[in-house]
């Protein structure tokens, strides 16, 4: 025995533990050793002792420590750009179909859900020291989490850019009328929608996503946002400019002979049922997505803390709350029920200034904020297929064929509003409600003071798992029973 004791005093000795600030030498997790006996405590066999080490050292993988540098004020600039997107042109739309009193009760729940989502998964950083979404996922499941992490974000990305190049389908060819002082009726091959988002892409967007770093056009964010904020503006002045809409008088004279029948039409609901209420909430859901980018932001946050991070949320997520619902509810209140899934295709007043300068800034927004997002889907691509050294051959060959499937997909999808409920109903719900929960309930799984929070992260999962179940049947009998209609776009 004193020979034994004297081996494993001697493996002690030479055993190495890996250097962590937060682990003292009196810590409770290493035990000592006392009078050349081994503490009770103290992990005896050579085996356990490896593991332990194995296991510190892989989540020294996502514990590295680099200090931020940007401030609170400028974190949630950043996150509120991250929240803010073409989702913003749907809103109205959901309003109309689901009334002001059910719209304002979806619009609430949504935004208190994201940030309880975004509790979760600054939670789940904490505990694993992960500030990337797909490397959280592999800590936490292994190569399946991050395979589901990168389709969800990459679904939502693609999604993005896919709504940004709708923008450019439909509201290029307007501009280009308007400044060549033709009417909406003029037809011709180069203010064809289709032909000019293949041209827009391929001669402004693919050399920009040619270039190696992209890191430039991040500058590019302040001007999308202000660009947004300025539609809010132009949306509660035309309210007041055009007190209600004309409903396309010379189709509908028989509804609007007299004036009470006028008078229905302009007058708002506060709780509407139809087929198309079911893209409400994912329409909403699209809106507040912001996952991918919230890690990357905490990371670089100043003096960085769990409860300093949960406040830029909180100021962000409520910044966008006024916001989106201004839009909304000023977007319905002018157009009422024939508004769009696309809010700013309604403005079609072709000697408005006004309304040429916010769709052209609105255009060129989108166009730069293109490049950003399809440089994170490429990126993570190649990390996935572990082909992180940059070839050029490789570079231009991915990111032509991408930039074909995304115009191939913007060209033949109908509406704006298929492409807010197919990502709404998918990845926005994969990101919001299921992996943050998912995520959450296996990293605290051991944990028995967190009982209570288990219980409403569970209760957070089943109710995503139950909007997937209602939600993707609905929108998929909505597309069987319109058959794809346009929309009248």
């Amino acid at each position: 025995m004193p020979f034994k004791a004297g081996l494993e005093l001697t493996e002690l000795q030479n055993m190495t533990v890996p250097e962590d600030d937060n682990i003292s030498n009196d810590s409770n997790d290493f035990t000592e050793v006392e009078n050349g006996q081994i503490n009770s405590k103290f992990i005896s066999d050579r085996e356990s002792r490896r593991s332990l080490t194995n296991s510190h050292l892989e989540k020294k993988k996502c514990d590295e420590y680099i200090p931020g540098t940007t401030s609170l004020g400028m974190s949630v600039f950043n996150l509120s750009n991250a929240i803010m997107g073409s989702g913003i042109l749907g809103l109205a739309f959901a309003l109309a179909n689901t009334g002001i009193l059910l719209f304002l009760l979806l619009l609430v729940s949504v935004t208190l859900l994201s940030i309880y989502s975004i509790y979760l998964l600054l939670v789940c950083s904490k505990e694993t020291g992960c500030m990337v979404y797909e490397k959280l996922g592999e800590q936490v499941f292994g190569t399946p989490g991050k395979m589901i992490v990168f389709g969800s974000t990459s679904l939502q990305n693609i999604g993005a850019m896919l709504s940004y190049l709708f923008i450019v389908k439909n509201e290029l060819p307007s501009a280009i009328k308007f400044l060549m002082g033709k009417g909406e009726t003029f037809s011709a091959w180069y203010v064809d929608g289709r032909i000019l988002v293949v041209v827009v892409t391929f001669g402004i967007i693919l050399p920009l996503c040619l270039l190696k770093n992209l890191g430039y056009l991040g500058y590019t964010s302040g001007f999308s946002l202000s660009c947004m904020v300025f539609f809010l503006i132009v949306v509660i002045y035309k309210k007041f400019q055009i007190p209600c809409y004309e409903l396309e008088l010379n189709a509908t004279s028989s509804m609007l002979s007299n004036s009470s029948a006028h008078e229905h039409m302009c007058k708002p609901k506060y709780v509407i049922f139809n087929s198309k209420t079911v893209y409400a909430l994912p329409t909403i859901a699209f809106a507040f997505v912001c996952h991918p980018s919230v890690l990357p932001i905490y990371s670089e946050l100043k003096d960085r803390s769990q409860k300093k991070m949960q406040l830029v949320s909180n100021i962000s997520f409520f910044a966008m709350f006024v916001m989106y619902f201004m839009t909304a509810i000023f977007g319905y209140l002018t157009f009422y029920d024939n508004v769009q899934s696309d809010l700013l295709h309604k403005y079609q007043n072709k000697d408005d200034i006004l309304i040429l300068t916010v769709r052209l800034a609105v255009i060129v927004a989108v166009i730069l904020t293109v490049p950003v997002l399809f440089f994170t889907v490429r990126s993570s691509l190649f990390e996935l297929a572990r082909k992180t050294k940059f070839d050029l051959c490789r570079h231009v060959v991915v990111t032509f064929v991408l930039l074909v499937i995304i115009n191939l997909l913007v060209i033949f999808i109908p509406t704006m509003k298929d492409i807010f409920g197919v990502v709404g109903v998918t990845s926005a719900n994969m990101l919001i409600f299921i992996l943050p929960s998912s995520l959450y309930l296996k990293i605290t799984h051991q944990d028995g003071a967190k009982l209570t929070q288990r219980i409403w992260a569970s209760l957070f999962l089943a109710l995503g798992i139950m909007f997937s179940l209602v939600s993707i049947p609905l929108v998929i009998y909505d597309w069987v029973q319109s058959g794809g209609s346009a929309e009248g776009h």
